[in-house]
């Protein structure tokens, strides 16, 4: 247990190591190769020296200096190159030892959830919530249910009585006299004004009859 706890570290910690040694081991491969083109581009410029003096000798001595220079940069950019390759293996290698290890938390993580959440205990839980939401229902309907006098009352008896109210009801309403209509408007023509009814005197038989009718009336 301890090893996996401590190993996984270690291991990475090497990685990263062997990653800082490459990239020095580049740079320095980087420094030799440009001392060399510079010591190459130097002999060029001496064997053109020799070849105006007439020094052909010293010319291909220089040229001949330049060719093995050539080499070793060759040599050395097959050195960077084997270097870029390990590096970049390396660097694969690492990110899927990475993925691999979040993957096996991600596994372990939903394997201890899956241990705290039981299929009983959630079978368990589910029968709860619902017992207690029964009980609650009941109880409901135990506080609506009409108790003492209003316990007695006949829902039959008081669907009889509002049926005879609304009866009657009706039954007034039918036997209301029906209301007048309004008279109406009459139009006048815009600028007249309707003419006003002239007063008639009565007559004194007319007068006679009307107090012998309140006479009656009363």
């Amino acid at each position: 247990m301890f090893s996996r706890m401590f190993g996984k570290p270690k291991q990475e910690t090497n990685a990263l190591m062997t990653l800082d040694k490459l990239n020095e081991t580049l740079e320095m491969l980087e420094k030799k190769e440009k001392v060399l083109q510079k010591k190459a581009s130097t002999e060029v410029e001496k064997a053109k020296d020799f070849t105006r003096a007439k020094n052909k000798r010293a010319a291909i001595q220089c040229l001949k200096r330049k060719r093995l220079y050539e080499q070793q940069i060759e040599q050395l950019g097959n050195f960077q190159l084997r270097i870029h390759d390990q590096m970049i293996m390396l660097e694969g290698a690492k990110a899927t030892t990475e993925t691999v290890d979040a993957l096996r938390t991600g596994a372990s993580a939903m394997k201890a959830m899956q241990k705290a959440t039981n299929i009983d205990d959630v079978d368990k839980t589910m029968d709860e919530i619902n017992e207690q939401t029964e009980n609650m229902k009941q109880i409901q309907e135990a506080l609506a249910t009409p108790i003492g006098a209003a316990a007695d009352f006949d829902e039959d008896e008081l669907e009889a009585e509002l049926e005879e109210l609304e009866g009657a009801e009706l039954e007034e309403q039918l036997l209301q006299p029906a209301t007048t209509a309004p008279a109406a408007p009459v139009h006048v023509p815009a600028g007249k004004q309707p003419a006003r009814p002239i007063p008639q005197k009565r007559t004194a038989e007319e007068d006679e009859l009307a107090a012998l009718q309140a006479e009656m009336a009363l």
